[in-house]
């Protein structure tokens, strides 16, 4: 078995679209974006076979320090079998040696592994685990960095995952029915739907939320980026919602005078009607000032083996009125069953669902809805070289970045 350090484009891809650990952030075109996206540089290494087939492969995403010293992340890495405790010494052992070799003072990994089953409270329950693994990679010399419950680390350590090998009917029977409910409400707007890529409007709408959650929103740079390199392996794919406001304004007159004049003629079902008219009224009042085709949510999602997760998404106060997001999310989900992917994982939620921080804890509420299991992963962990700088290197760094600001 061999070290390789340098694995090629077409050779890295081949091997992690296959593997049952293939993750999007272990994906080539992660790597590639994370040079402008990121400011990093990306490393891709592994271990070959006397045939020079690989045994295993991991994304490296290598930051220097004004030291002449790196520091590497190993983002949802490695893609290996961890299972396989004797492939996993001798990556181990490699990576040491890489590491002294090249001035690498630790190694970050935070693997997609399930840590635990828990209920909806977060709790431990009976099911499976990996603890196995968890203490296999201590014995390998990996330090453990805790078990956070938010967006303490890299990754969220927590998100939910819908079975996708289900069927429709068993997938909406798990989802609440005020999900269900805001989905099929979402066709009395008439909303328009479609996959094209538009970074400008997606953008827009990623500001409005940010804005209106309280968190810093990511660059046109950025999601430029994040697409042109994802777009080459057609592994990203938007999913829009519009509003039309000339056709809806048209069908709303229609529904008023429809309602008014059954109105007319229906006394048994007067408050059902009088409930309708007043919806459709403040229909018109919503909708009355607009013109044209506008979008009011656009999804992103990334795709990497048998699994699909919505990464971004950007949305505004019609989005919410006419419950689009639901829509977005909804149809990218089915779209992914649709596409033979096995897994649907929402990207993140936190391990306390009573969270005050911030509006985690209703994030947290709506991806609930969904109806997936609730996955607590196994956490980050450091495999150290030079342990002096290891301890140093936080500090070292706020001083570095405070006096470069200055």
């Amino acid at each position: 078995m061999k070290f390789v350090s340098n694995i090629s484009r077409n050779k890295y891809i081949n091997f992690v679209s296959k593997h049952q650990k293939a993750h999007f952030l272990q994906s080539y075109a992660w790597g590639q974006f994370a040079i402008v996206g990121k400011k990093q540089d990306p490393l891709y290494v592994g271990m070959e076979d006397d045939k020079g087939d690989l045994k295993c492969a991991a994304l490296f995403l290598k930051k220097n320090t004004p030291l002449g010293y790196s520091y590497i992340y190993s983002p949802r890495g490695f893609v290996i079998d961890f299972n396989d405790k004797k492939l996993l010494k001798e990556f181990t052992e490699a990576l040491k040696e890489y590491m002294k070799k090249n001035k690498v003072i630790y190694i970050k990994i935070d693997p997609d592994i399930k840590y635990q089953t828990i209920d909806e409270n977060a709790n431990k329950i009976d099911g499976e685990d990996n603890y196995k693994i968890y203490n296999n990679l201590k014995e390998l010399g990996y330090i453990h960095k805790g078990f956070n419950k938010l967006y303490e680390g890299n990754q969220p350590r927590y998100t939910f995952r819908t079975d996708l090998t289900q069927s429709v009917e068993e997938i909406d029977s798990k989802i609440s029915k005020s999900f269900l409910k805001s989905v099929k409400r979402s066709y009395t707007y008439e909303l328009e739907m479609d996959n094209e890529p538009n970074i400008d409007e997606f953008c827009r709408l990623n500001q409005f939320n940010s804005d209106k959650d309280d968190f810093s929103a990511y660059s046109k740079e950025y999601f430029t980026e994040f697409y042109n390199q994802f777009s080459k392996e057609k592994t990203v794919k938007f999913f829009n919602a519009y509003v039309n406001y000339d056709k809806l304004n048209k069908n709303i007159d229609n529904n008023i005078k429809e309602v008014e004049e059954k109105l007319k003629v229906d006394k048994k079902h007067v408050n059902d009607l009088n409930n309708q008219l007043e919806r459709l009224k403040k229909d018109k009042e919503t909708f009355s000032k607009g013109k044209g085709r506008v979008m009011v949510c656009s999804l992103i999602c990334v795709y990497a083996g048998d699994k699909a997760w919505s990464l971004y998404i950007g949305s505004d106060e019609l989005a919410n009125y006419t419950f689009a997001v639901s829509r977005c999310y909804y149809e990218s989900m089915l779209d992914a069953k649709e596409n033979g992917y096995k897994v649907y994982d929402l990207f993140g939620t936190v391990g306390d669902p009573n969270t005050t921080y911030k509006n985690l804890a209703h994030l947290h509420d709506f991806k609930r809805k969904f109806g997936g299991e609730y996955v607590e992963f196994i956490g980050e962990f450091d495999l150290v070289n030079n342990k002096p700088l290891y301890r140093m290197l936080p500090t070292l760094l706020k001083i570095y970045r405070k006096i470069r600001k200055n």
